[in-house]
């Protein structure tokens, strides 16, 4: 299990209503000494109920609106089979 320092827990909200939470860790290619090579490695689904024991524990918990524009309809010519 990762520390305090090296996870962070996110709460992405949709304008639907929709949350969906994501644990997200350091990861590093070389070294942890090298400070060049930590980067966060990918967001891995978890509950709610995880989200906010962390939360509560004191570990670092991020919460994002997404906001994106509706998706665009592509109306394609329909040809009848005869």
């Amino acid at each position: 299990m990762h520390s305090k320092q090296t996870v962070k827990y996110i709460c992405e909200k949709y304008p639907s209503g929709n949350c969906y939470y994501f644990k997200q860790e350091v990861i590093t290619y070389n070294s942890w000494e090298d400070i060049s090579s930590l980067q966060w490695g990918r967001k891995r689904p978890i509950s709610k109920t995880t989200f906010d024991k962390r939360k509560k524990e004191g570990y670092r918990t991020v919460e994002e609106f997404i906001q994106r524009p509706p998706a665009v309809i592509i109306p394609f010519k329909q040809t009848m089979k005869q």
